[in-house]
Protein backbone atom coordinates (compact mmCIF):
# COMPACT_ATOMS: atom_id res chain seq x y z
CA UNK A 1 0.00 0.00 0.00
CA UNK A 2 0.95 3.45 -0.67
CA UNK A 3 1.00 6.23 1.76
CA UNK A 4 -0.89 9.41 1.03
CA UNK A 5 -1.49 12.60 2.89
CA UNK A 6 -4.12 15.87 2.26
CA UNK A 7 -4.60 19.12 4.21
CA UNK A 8 -8.32 18.77 5.20
CA UNK A 9 -10.64 21.72 7.41
CA UNK A 10 -7.02 22.55 8.30
CA UNK A 11 -5.75 18.73 9.43
CA UNK A 12 -3.02 16.50 8.08
CA UNK A 13 -4.99 13.56 7.24
CA UNK A 14 -3.09 10.12 6.85
CA UNK A 15 -4.04 6.93 4.74
CA UNK A 16 -2.90 4.23 3.19
CA UNK A 17 -3.98 3.07 -0.63
CA UNK A 18 -3.58 0.34 -3.12
CA UNK A 19 -6.01 -0.43 -6.22
CA UNK A 20 -8.60 1.06 -9.09
CA UNK A 21 -12.54 1.79 -9.25
CA UNK A 22 -14.56 2.14 -6.34
CA UNK A 23 -13.85 3.04 -2.91
CA UNK A 24 -13.72 0.57 -0.14
CA UNK A 25 -12.62 2.47 3.38
CA UNK A 26 -10.93 0.88 5.93
CA UNK A 27 -11.20 2.29 9.52
CA UNK A 28 -9.16 1.06 12.60
CA UNK A 29 -9.63 1.76 16.36
CA UNK A 30 -7.81 1.92 19.33
CA UNK A 31 -4.94 1.41 20.04
CA UNK A 32 -4.48 1.20 16.29
CA UNK A 33 -3.50 2.63 13.06
CA UNK A 34 -4.13 1.84 9.34
CA UNK A 35 -1.40 -0.96 9.72
CA UNK A 36 -4.56 -3.16 11.37
CA UNK A 37 -5.56 -3.56 7.38
CA UNK A 38 -2.27 -4.82 6.42
CA UNK A 39 -3.24 -8.70 5.71
CA UNK A 40 -6.56 -7.59 4.53
CA UNK A 41 -6.47 -4.76 2.12
CA UNK A 42 -3.86 -7.31 -0.51
CA UNK A 43 -6.88 -9.80 -0.52
CA UNK A 44 -9.61 -6.71 -1.47
CA UNK A 45 -10.76 -7.73 -5.15
CA UNK A 46 -11.10 -5.17 -7.82
CA UNK A 47 -11.61 -2.01 -5.47
CA UNK A 48 -9.01 0.95 -4.40
CA UNK A 49 -9.22 -0.08 -0.94
CA UNK A 50 -8.09 3.50 1.27
CA UNK A 51 -7.59 2.62 4.84
CA UNK A 52 -8.08 6.05 6.61
CA UNK A 53 -6.52 6.86 9.74
CA UNK A 54 -8.33 9.31 12.25
CA UNK A 55 -6.88 12.02 13.57
CA UNK A 56 -5.33 11.54 16.92
CA UNK A 57 -4.28 8.20 16.38
CA UNK A 58 -1.02 6.40 14.73
CA UNK A 59 0.88 8.51 12.65
CA UNK A 60 -1.81 11.19 13.23
CA UNK A 61 -1.25 11.49 16.82
CA UNK A 62 -0.33 15.26 16.79
CA UNK A 63 -3.02 16.27 14.64
CA UNK A 64 -5.71 15.25 17.74
CA UNK A 65 -3.72 17.96 19.81
CA UNK A 66 -6.37 20.19 21.10
CA UNK A 67 -9.41 18.97 19.01
CA UNK A 68 -11.89 16.83 19.39
CA UNK A 69 -11.14 13.22 18.49
CA UNK A 70 -14.01 11.64 19.47
CA UNK A 71 -16.17 9.19 17.91
CA UNK A 72 -18.64 11.55 16.63
CA UNK A 73 -16.14 13.85 15.14
CA UNK A 74 -14.14 11.60 13.63
CA UNK A 75 -17.34 10.35 11.77
CA UNK A 76 -17.48 14.02 10.53
CA UNK A 77 -13.95 14.56 9.68
CA UNK A 78 -14.07 11.21 7.80
CA UNK A 79 -16.98 12.71 5.69
CA UNK A 80 -15.17 15.88 4.98
CA UNK A 81 -12.06 13.94 3.99
CA UNK A 82 -14.47 12.03 1.17
CA UNK A 83 -15.55 14.75 -0.44
CA UNK A 84 -11.94 16.22 -0.43
CA UNK A 85 -11.09 13.10 -2.45
CA UNK A 86 -14.25 13.48 -4.66
CA UNK A 87 -15.32 10.02 -3.40
CA UNK A 88 -19.21 10.75 -3.49
CA UNK A 89 -20.11 7.11 -2.60
CA UNK A 90 -17.58 4.26 -0.39
CA UNK A 91 -18.29 1.07 1.23
CA UNK A 92 -16.97 1.47 4.50
CA UNK A 93 -15.69 -0.98 6.90
CA UNK A 94 -14.64 -0.16 10.63
CA UNK A 95 -13.32 -2.11 13.41
CA UNK A 96 -13.37 -1.24 17.06
CA UNK A 97 -13.98 2.53 17.38
CA UNK A 98 -13.85 2.85 13.46
CA UNK A 99 -16.89 0.90 13.51
CA UNK A 100 -19.16 3.23 15.35
CA UNK A 101 -16.85 5.70 13.50
CA UNK A 102 -19.03 3.90 9.97
CA UNK A 103 -22.16 3.87 11.63
CA UNK A 104 -22.42 7.51 12.63
CA UNK A 105 -21.10 8.32 8.64
CA UNK A 106 -24.07 5.98 7.46
CA UNK A 107 -26.48 7.09 9.82
CA UNK A 108 -25.91 11.04 9.06
CA UNK A 109 -24.91 10.60 5.52
CA UNK A 110 -26.53 7.63 3.80
CA UNK A 111 -26.27 9.04 0.59
CA UNK A 112 -22.23 8.17 0.37
CA UNK A 113 -22.68 4.78 2.04
CA UNK A 114 -23.36 1.75 -0.68
CA UNK A 115 -22.21 -0.70 2.09
CA UNK A 116 -21.30 -1.20 5.50
CA UNK A 117 -18.97 -4.27 7.20
CA UNK A 118 -18.25 -3.97 10.86
CA UNK A 119 -16.28 -6.47 12.98
CA UNK A 120 -15.98 -6.42 16.69
CA UNK A 121 -17.18 -2.85 16.42
CA UNK A 122 -18.36 -0.56 19.35
CA UNK A 123 -21.96 -0.05 19.17
CA UNK A 124 -24.95 1.03 21.38
CA UNK A 125 -23.66 0.86 25.24
CA UNK A 126 -21.33 -1.44 24.30
CA UNK A 127 -17.88 0.95 24.77
CA UNK A 128 -15.79 2.28 26.61
CA UNK A 129 -14.48 -1.04 28.03
CA UNK A 130 -13.31 -1.10 31.25
CA UNK A 131 -9.73 -0.98 30.54
CA UNK A 132 -10.39 2.47 28.42
CA UNK A 133 -12.53 4.09 31.40
CA UNK A 134 -9.96 3.09 33.85
CA UNK A 135 -7.18 5.02 31.53
CA UNK A 136 -8.95 7.92 31.07
CA UNK A 137 -10.26 7.82 34.92
CA UNK A 138 -6.46 7.38 36.18
CA UNK A 139 -5.56 10.04 33.73
CA UNK A 140 -3.68 12.54 35.38
CA UNK A 141 -1.47 10.33 36.74
CA UNK A 142 -0.81 7.82 33.55
CA UNK A 143 0.15 10.71 31.10
CA UNK A 144 3.15 11.08 33.19
CA UNK A 145 3.43 7.65 33.17
CA UNK A 146 7.45 6.45 31.92
CA UNK A 147 7.11 4.70 28.27
CA UNK A 148 7.58 1.27 29.83
CA UNK A 149 4.37 1.87 31.75
CA UNK A 150 2.51 2.55 28.71
CA UNK A 151 4.21 -0.40 26.75
CA UNK A 152 3.45 -3.04 29.36
CA UNK A 153 -0.53 -1.64 28.83
CA UNK A 154 -0.39 -2.23 25.50
CA UNK A 155 0.97 -5.52 25.19
CA UNK A 156 -1.92 -6.38 28.03
CA UNK A 157 -4.64 -5.39 25.36
CA UNK A 158 -2.73 -6.95 22.14
CA UNK A 159 -2.33 -9.96 24.52
CA UNK A 160 -5.93 -10.32 25.62
CA UNK A 161 -7.86 -9.41 21.98
CA UNK A 162 -4.89 -11.66 19.93
CA UNK A 163 -5.51 -15.63 19.80
CA UNK A 164 -1.71 -16.09 19.75
CA UNK A 165 1.51 -14.43 20.76
CA UNK A 166 2.89 -13.98 17.80
CA UNK A 167 -0.08 -11.91 16.63
CA UNK A 168 0.24 -9.69 19.83
CA UNK A 169 3.90 -9.32 19.06
CA UNK A 170 3.03 -8.38 16.10
CA UNK A 171 0.22 -5.92 16.82
CA UNK A 172 2.84 -4.14 19.20
CA UNK A 173 5.67 -3.49 16.83
CA UNK A 174 3.02 -2.56 14.21
CA UNK A 175 1.03 -0.06 16.68
CA UNK A 176 3.05 1.02 19.62
CA UNK A 177 5.87 3.22 17.80
CA UNK A 178 3.29 5.56 16.99
CA UNK A 179 3.16 6.60 20.77
CA UNK A 180 6.85 6.43 21.43
CA UNK A 181 7.52 9.03 18.56
CA UNK A 182 4.06 11.24 19.66
CA UNK A 183 3.58 11.39 22.84
CA UNK A 184 3.58 8.52 24.62
CA UNK A 185 0.93 7.91 27.72
CA UNK A 186 -0.01 11.58 27.22
CA UNK A 187 -1.32 10.74 23.90
CA UNK A 188 -3.07 7.35 25.00
CA UNK A 189 -4.70 9.34 27.69
CA UNK A 190 -5.98 12.01 25.09
CA UNK A 191 -7.92 9.29 23.23
CA UNK A 192 -9.34 7.52 26.12
CA UNK A 193 -10.38 11.01 27.46
CA UNK A 194 -12.26 11.96 24.01
CA UNK A 195 -14.40 8.50 23.89
CA UNK A 196 -18.62 9.03 24.76
CA UNK A 197 -20.92 6.58 24.54
CA UNK A 198 -23.78 8.60 23.57
CA UNK A 199 -21.77 8.95 19.94
CA UNK A 200 -23.04 5.51 19.53
CA UNK A 201 -26.29 5.93 21.64
CA UNK A 202 -27.39 8.88 19.62
CA UNK A 203 -27.93 6.88 16.51
CA UNK A 204 -28.88 3.53 17.68
CA UNK A 205 -32.35 4.12 16.73
CA UNK A 206 -31.68 5.05 12.90
CA UNK A 207 -29.64 2.01 12.20
CA UNK A 208 -33.12 -0.03 11.63
CA UNK A 209 -33.83 1.81 9.42
CA UNK A 210 -31.14 2.35 6.79
CA UNK A 211 -31.23 0.90 4.21
CA UNK A 212 -27.33 -0.21 3.29
CA UNK A 213 -26.00 -3.78 2.41
CA UNK A 214 -23.97 -4.62 5.66
CA UNK A 215 -21.79 -7.79 6.19
CA UNK A 216 -20.56 -8.39 10.38
CA UNK A 217 -18.12 -10.75 11.31
CA UNK A 218 -17.84 -11.13 14.80
CA UNK A 219 -14.83 -12.79 17.05
CA UNK A 220 -16.67 -14.99 19.43
CA UNK A 221 -14.29 -14.47 22.59
CA UNK A 222 -13.53 -11.13 22.49
CA UNK A 223 -13.68 -10.21 25.77
CA UNK A 224 -13.96 -6.22 24.88
CA UNK A 225 -16.80 -6.49 22.17
CA UNK A 226 -19.05 -9.02 23.36
CA UNK A 227 -20.97 -11.36 20.82
CA UNK A 228 -24.57 -9.97 21.85
CA UNK A 229 -23.55 -6.50 20.46
CA UNK A 230 -22.83 -8.31 17.03
CA UNK A 231 -25.95 -10.62 16.93
CA UNK A 232 -28.07 -6.77 17.94
CA UNK A 233 -26.40 -5.47 15.10
CA UNK A 234 -27.02 -8.07 12.75
CA UNK A 235 -30.58 -7.80 13.61
CA UNK A 236 -31.19 -4.22 13.69
CA UNK A 237 -28.90 -3.78 10.67
CA UNK A 238 -30.77 -7.21 8.48
CA UNK A 239 -27.23 -8.36 7.96
CA UNK A 240 -25.80 -11.65 8.27
CA UNK A 241 -23.09 -12.40 11.55
CA UNK A 242 -20.37 -14.44 10.28
CA UNK A 243 -19.24 -15.66 13.85
CA UNK A 244 -15.07 -16.85 14.53
CA UNK A 245 -15.64 -19.25 17.58
CA UNK A 246 -12.82 -18.72 19.72
CA UNK A 247 -12.09 -15.54 17.67
CA UNK A 248 -10.70 -12.33 19.40
CA UNK A 249 -11.13 -8.89 19.57
CA UNK A 250 -8.30 -7.91 16.56
CA UNK A 251 -9.77 -9.76 13.78
CA UNK A 252 -8.26 -7.74 11.14
CA UNK A 253 -4.53 -9.17 12.20
CA UNK A 254 -6.00 -12.51 13.40
CA UNK A 255 -8.12 -13.24 10.14
CA UNK A 256 -7.20 -11.10 7.32
CA UNK A 257 -7.90 -13.05 4.63
CA UNK A 258 -11.64 -14.19 6.41
CA UNK A 259 -12.28 -10.45 6.75
CA UNK A 260 -11.52 -9.99 3.15
CA UNK A 261 -13.56 -12.43 2.19
CA UNK A 262 -16.67 -10.89 3.56
CA UNK A 263 -15.76 -7.52 2.22
CA UNK A 264 -15.82 -9.22 -0.83
CA UNK A 265 -18.69 -11.20 -0.35
CA UNK A 266 -20.17 -7.56 0.18
CA UNK A 267 -18.87 -6.01 -2.79
CA UNK A 268 -20.71 -8.54 -5.04
CA UNK A 269 -24.04 -7.58 -2.69
CA UNK A 270 -23.46 -4.14 -3.29
CA UNK A 271 -22.59 -4.52 -7.14
CA UNK A 272 -25.68 -6.48 -7.47
CA UNK A 273 -27.74 -3.73 -6.45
Amino acid sequence: MHSRTARVENIEMRWEETGAGEAVILVHGIPTCPALWRDVAPHIQGRRVLAWEMPGYGASIPEGQDRDISVSAQADYLIAWMRSQNITRAILAGHDLGGGVVQIAAARHPEMVSGLFLTNAICYDSWPVPMIKGVSMAGSILKHAPDGSLHQLLKMMFKQGHETETAAEAAFAAHAPHYDRHGGAEAFVWQARSLEVEDTQSIADQLPLLNIPTRIVWGVADDFQKIEYGERLARDLKAPLRRIEGGKHFTPEDHGPLIAEEINLLIRTVEGR
